[in-house]
């Protein structure tokens, strides 16, 4: 291990450089984990991260303690005075461990799979436990336009609490050519959409699209989709927040299909 104690180290400017700047992640194409739960799930399908970097008194912890002592010299590992780790943090409440992995490759994209659509969803948090609820639902194909949250922003990553590494995320896709050349169903979900979420046959292959948190999905996406769909609501409630909505329909498509295999 490596002490790094003063701010004009290269290794921490550099470092600076990353954690601050998602421009500079996305060029370099490199993401910064933070917590022991997201690094973990990296090391459990892609092996040890290649650099690590801990805080003097995280590196006390015993959870922290105990990874470093299994990961060895496997990685590259840096012990930052907690005040330069603190000013290295890429979430409000850090860790005292972060990694800096690249970014795992991405499968082609497939026009004939489940695919979560994601259309202008903004906030990092809902865009996260989206990813988090497809993961689940067993959906292992995300497009996100260009005015999507980035997919691999800090924020977005903690909130999707590993499931990056079990999903092929296209960011910045052309959501209105990949609907018209979809190979199954396409599917939009409105409030004032006249056929319920419950009544619906949800065989696939599906695209779910789900739309912003202000404005919902643009007209012309939901032009492209065959099939518009509401959540049935109690009296009075106004809507539901885009993630809640988006892992109502994915375990409803989950649950569909089980009840249809069980019938056969």
């Amino acid at each position: 291990m490596r002490r790094i104690t003063a701010r004009d180290n290269p290794r921490y400017q550099a470092l600076k450089r990353l954690c601050r700047s998602s421009g500079e992640r996305r060029r370099s194409g490199l993401a910064v984990l933070d917590g022991i739960h997201l690094i973990e799930a990296y090391r459990q399908r892609y092996g040890l991260p290649p650099e690590i970097l801990v805080s003097d008194s995280g590196a006390q912890r015993r959870e922290i303690g105990e990874f470093l002592r299994d990961a060895g010299d496997g990685a590259r590992t840096s012990i930052l005075a907690d005040a330069l780790f603190v000013s290295l943090a890429v979430v409000d409440t850090p860790s005292g461990i972060m990694a800096v992995v690249p970014r795992p490759p991405t499968a082609p994209l497939q026009p004939a799979v489940d695919t979560v659509v994601l259309d202008g969803v903004q906030d990092p948090g809902n865009v996260g436990s989206i990813l988090r609820s497809a993961a689940a639902a067993g959906f292992r194909q995300i497009l996100l336009a260009p005015d999507c949250a980035q997919a691999w922003a800090p924020r977005t990553l903690r909130a999707a609490m590993g499931a990056h590494f079990q999903l092929d995320i296209h960011e910045t896709g052309d959501l209105s050519a990949f609907l018209a050349a979809f190979h199954g169903v396409t599917v939009a979900t409105l409030p004032t959409a006249i056929t319920g979420l419950y009544e619906s046959k949800l065989d696939g292959p599906l695209a779910w699209v789900f739309g912003s948190e202000g404005n919902g999905i643009r007209p012309q996406v939901v032009a492209l989709t065959r099939l518009q769909l509401s959540i049935p609501l109690a009296p009075h409630t106004e809507s539901l927040n885009v993630a809640a909505a988006a892992a109502v329909c994915l375990f409803e498509t989950v649950r569909y299909r089980q009840a249809r295999t069980a019938r056969l």
